[in-house]
């Protein structure tokens, strides 16, 4: 017990920045006035709560990195290899703020990444080898890091969830469509063909180039403490075997044996029994608990 609640603690400092797992940005998800923009028993809240999460994120950072003006974006302003568990941790916030929190508290954290994207700017070399400038709020940058996040999130649950989307895979892309419109996504994608249908048309914007291959090595081996480090590479074979054939192609990544695969399930499996259940929608449902007993009103409101 002893060594399981050292690894708890291990485990939830990477993703959290607490060893307790409850940071005080999720201690506010129960607080508020209203139910949010996502129904407790929705797509966004089982595919978000769930431990393929762990899979989704790595096979996000690969499909994003695809995009020149995103891979630009990430190489000149960020700091992701100086400080990659703060970047993490970040990109958690937002995810289970936006999830699970109020509409005004989702609102404010999708407003904070785009005041950080406001002075990220600049220029990149695009598939035809112009030169093109950018800004991390153009319509194409916002579509192309949405789509690549929804069919990350989406195809990590099916693949190693075990469960069925609530509502059906079209559910998830339709209602993580507003995510993507307060983000400034132009007429994001609600449903599966319209998602496939996107990525699609994307393509031949795609490159991978030196700067790609760069990051693909370091998604593959990110600078993460022990033991959480012993515990990364199946997750990434688990990132590798949903990724499209032709992207893994273009990353240069194979897809993992059956023996990888079998361990990603493993990893995943052994990791939601050390960490039980996610401690933001348990605060959410602290709030829509409230809400139900002040208003008698159901427990939570669709988009």
């Amino acid at each position: 017990m002893l060594v399981d609640d050292f690894l708890r603690r291990r485990v939830l400092q990477v993703l959290s920045g607490q060893p307790s797992g409850v940071p005080e940005h999720v201690r506010a998800l129960s607080e508020g006035d209203d139910a949010g923009w996502f129904a407790a028993d929705s797509a966004p809240w089982a595919v978000h709560e769930d431990i393929a999460t762990l899979v989704a994120g790595p096979r996000a950072l690969l499909m994003q990195a695809l995009h020149p003006g995103a891979m630009a974006g990430v190489h000149d302003h960020s700091r992701y290899r100086e400080d990659p568990l703060g970047r993490l941790v970040g990109t958690i916030r937002w995810i289970t703020t936006t999830t699970y929190g109020t509409r005004e508290q989702a609102e404010r954290a999708c407003g904070w990444v785009r005041h950080l994207h406001e002075h990220v700017r600049g220029t990149y070399t695009d598939s035809s080898g112009a030169s093109v400038a950018y800004a991390a709020q153009d319509a194409d940058l916002v579509s192309w890091v949405h789509i690549a996040f929804a069919d990350s999130f989406l195809r990590a649950f099916q693949a190693f969830s075990g469960r069925e989307v609530p509502g059906g895979a079209d559910a998830y892309v339709r209602d993580w469509a507003v995510a993507g419109e307060l983000m400034g996504v132009p007429d994001p994608p609600r449903s599966v063909a319209q998602l496939e249908q996107r990525l699609e048309a994307f393509r031949p914007a795609l490159v991978a180039d030196d700067r790609v291959r760069d990051a693909v090595r370091f998604i593959r081996r990110p600078p993460l403490p022990n033991p959480v480090a012993l515990t990364y590479p199946p997750l990434f074979w688990g990132a590798a075997e949903t990724l499209p054939a032709w992207a893994r192609q273009m990353l240069g990544v194979r897809r993992p044996d059956r023996l990888q695969v079998a361990s990603t399930r493993a990893v995943l499996a052994s990791t939601r029994r050390l960490l039980g259940r996610a401690a933001a929608p348990q605060q959410a449902e602290l709030r829509l608990a409230r809400l139900r007993g002040a208003s008698g009103i159901p427990g939570a409101s669709a988009p």
